[in-house]
């Protein structure tokens, strides 16, 4: 942990952390635009896990919502990625120190894998997940596993802006 103070405090006195931390408008414009890609990643990927549960748009093919929605989360995560980097660097100790922070990345992580895990079929096959049976079953496991893994994510980035590191 000597080693994780150390660079919190180094990050801090930076010349980037410095700025950020005294210009007033800078962490409230930053946390405005991830909370807005949080959203738009986080809506897609309900659109995507209702449809796979049969629950919503039974009407259009799933490869169809699928190249409508999974822009939206590929094109934000490396937006998140930078603002969440700007936030970081505005408090280093505030996310780097937290276990709520490792958890989100964890968190983020599986959800990533869940997408990729229900894109890389559809790419050869735009109906691999409408036949019925054994894949059937695995789409609505995917979208069980994927909904409540987003919800814990924007829980988890709530929840590092409030619980202090020990």
């Amino acid at each position: 942990m000597h080693a994780l103070d150390s660079f919190c405090g180094w990050l801090q006195q930076t010349a980037a952390s410095q700025a950020i931390q005294t210009t007033d408008w800078a962490v409230p414009a930053v946390q405005t635009v991830h909370i807005l890609l949080v959203a738009a990643v986080a809506t897609s990927a309900l659109m995507l896990d209702m449809r796979l549960l049969g629950i919503g748009a039974r009407d259009q093919a799933l490869a169809v919502m699928w190249r409508r929605y999974v822009p939206f989360i590929w094109w934000s995560l490396p937006f998140l990625l930078a603002t969440g980097a700007i936030l970081i660097v505005a408090e280093p100790a505030r996310a780097l120190q937290s276990p709520v922070f490792l958890l989100k990345m964890i968190l983020l992580l599986a959800a990533v894998v869940i997408t990729l895990i229900c894109q890389v079929p559809l790419r050869k096959d735009p109906s691999y997940w409408e036949s019925t049976g054994a894949r059937r079953r695995t789409a609505k496991l995917v979208a069980l596993t994927s909904l409540p893994l987003w919800i814990a994510i924007i829980f988890a980035g709530r929840w590092i802006a409030y619980l202090q590191a020990s």
